[in-house]
């Protein structure tokens, strides 16, 4: 059996403001069995703490804000562990903004060490014209996530990996992604965990982000059809997922 859990948030656990009942069944098993586990969001948007009351409040599901990984943390590790500097700018919502300063990082705009670039629901010309300029001088250049769109109510919008691209053209300089399904955040999630890769399942509903996770960092994956990835599109994958299920419902914690 797996000795620890890696489970994507939206269109696993919930589906926008909508509940999955297996989802929250889910978390209820692992913590029963005290199977450690982390959500892992690519949402640079929201603090920790945010998504645990959310959790809590929404879906009735309670967990301690120590169990969600976002990739703003996992941004945050990275600029640590590259120890280039502690001047930052960053184009973000307040969710990743916050955090970045709080870690001990100072806001620059002229020539700062790295430029951060998320989703941002006010981001304006002249943000990209600051971040174009400082990459252009040799700030280190990172995107917090890959995702070009973010599923809503309203329909695909922009996401992050689109503000991103603005700047990779801008610069013509490719960013250093740090969310899902990049190594980054995977190696330091795996780490938190204190496991092997081995003794570890990605979970998550889009083969994109979530399954390519697992299989382009050595790491089982659970794919569940209950978000972005549809039946249909199962038998196109060009790498199955290890286990597949309609419903979370279906898994059998002793699998392996």
């Amino acid at each position: 059996m797996y000795k620890g859990y890696l489970i994507d948030l939206d269109g696993t656990i919930y589906r926008g403001s909508e509940p999955i009942p297996a989802g929250r069944r889910f978390v209820e098993q692992l913590q029963a069995r005290k199977i450690p586990f982390l959500f892992l969001t690519n949402n640079t948007t929201k603090t920790p703490e945010t998504v645990a009351n959310r959790l809590a409040n929404e879906f009735s599901i309670h967990v301690g804000p120590e169990t969600v990984y976002t990739a703003t943390l996992a941004t945050i590790d990275y600029m640590n562990d590259a120890a280039k500097g502690k001047k930052v700018y960053v184009i973000g919502e307040p969710g990743l903004i916050d955090p970045i300063l709080s870690a001990g990082y100072v806001w620059e705009e002229e020539n700062p060490d790295y430029v951060v670039v998320g989703l941002d629901n006010d981001v304006t010309y002249e943000k990209f014209v600051t971040a174009t300029l400082a990459i252009q001088k040799g700030a280190t250049f990172i995107g917090t996530n890959p995702d070009k769109n973010i599923p809503t109510e309203r329909g695909l919008l922009p996401g992050a990996g689109s503000v991103i691209a603005l700047v990779e053209a801008s610069t013509q300089q490719k960013a250093i992604y740090i969310g899902k399904p990049e190594a980054i955040i995977m190696d330091k999630a795996v780490e938190i965990l204190g496991m092997e890769k081995s003794d570890v399942l990605m979970v998550g509903d889009n083969y994109t982000t979530d399954i390519l996770a697992g299989i382009n960092n050595g790491i089982d994956s659970l794919l569940v059809l209950s978000g972005f990835t549809q039946k249909a599109d199962v038998p196109t994958l060009p790498v199955p997922p290890t286990y597949l299920v309609d419903s979370l419902d279906e898994w059998h914690f002793d699998e392996k």
